[in-house]
């Protein structure tokens, strides 16, 4: 196709009625910098829309699923004397992308599996697991959100998808406090579908799904999804928003600026003492 999206930060594979999408930053832990959320979307598009798939599953390459946003990119805005209004709606258009992906994830047609591959922190906790129809996770694994310790709020509707799954006291403290959930508590609470040993993970999530696709009627599982999750659409996306109008709020008001500068005086610091 002349228009086709040309992935950077993706890579989109399709094989047997299961379509995948690897983010593939490695060495920067699966963050989202570069091109990796809108390859995302494209990538979400393309799987949607592909008339031979099932499945639709999101992995990382490497040790990390996703570390999230990278902390090396927040700064402070370049014109702090602005008005909180126009900081406010800076802030929001900065957020378009990460709601198209959230969208394109609720809205997907295809049963959409995470197989978080290893840790996932920040949005890479909060984003994906909470929408998906299966969660595997290989042993390796753990999910945790420091949104308190940076200023911040739960992000894209992770307050509302994340009190579904666990029970609202058990994402109060995910949420709130930052606690990090190891792959055997996910797997105890019910988030995670299956837990897989790390050194063969990948191999043990296409198995798995082969297994399933062996035996169930593609057509009625896409349909079991459509009706699952049809209650609970519009509900998912005015949290998103919600979430958005939230956290450009605690941006305006300057919370997460100082936070972050002493993580990345932190991580700096870890660096340097790492090359000694």
């Amino acid at each position: 196709m002349a228009n086709a999206h040309k992935y950077e930060d993706v890579v989109v594979t399709v094989s047997d009625r299961i379509g995948t999408i690897k983010l593939n930053r490695p060495k920067s832990l699966n963050a989202f910098g570069g091109n990796l959320m809108l390859d995302c979307v494209a990538g979400l598009r393309e799987l949607n829309d592909h008339p031979d798939t099932v499945i639709t599953v999101i992995t990382g390459e490497g040790r990390f699923f996703s570390a999230g946003a990278d902390v090396r990119e927040q700064r402070a805005p370049e014109d702090p004397s602005s008005s909180p209004v126009s900081r406010k709606i800076a802030f929001m258009s900065r957020y378009t992308l990460a709601v198209e992906m959230l969208r394109s994830m609720i809205d997907h047609k295809k049963v959409l599996v995470v197989a978080l591959n290893g840790p996932a922190v920040g949005g890479g906790a909060a984003w994906f697991p909470g929408v998906a129809d299966i969660l595997l996770a290989s042993d390796s694994s753990y999910l945790q959100v420091p949104f308190s310790a940076l200023g911040l709020v739960p992000e894209f509707g992770s307050a509302i998808n994340f009190s579904q799954s666990l029970g609202v006291h058990r994402a109060n403290e995910f949420l709130m406090f930052g606690r990090k959930l190891s792959a055997e508590e996910l797997e105890r609470w019910g988030l995670a579908n299956r837990v897989f040993p790390a050194a063969s993970f990948q191999q043990d999530v296409q198995r798995y799904l082969q297994e399933q696709l062996a035996v169930n009627d593609g057509k009625s599982m896409m349909e079991a999804k459509r009706l699952m999750n049809a209650p609970l659409r519009d509900g998912r996306l005015v949290a998103v928003q919600n979430a958005m109008d939230a956290l450009s709020e605690r941006f305006v008001e300057g919370a997460p600026y100082e936070r972050f500068a002493l993580k990345r005086k932190e991580m700096e610091e870890k660096s340097k003492k790492a090359k000694l």
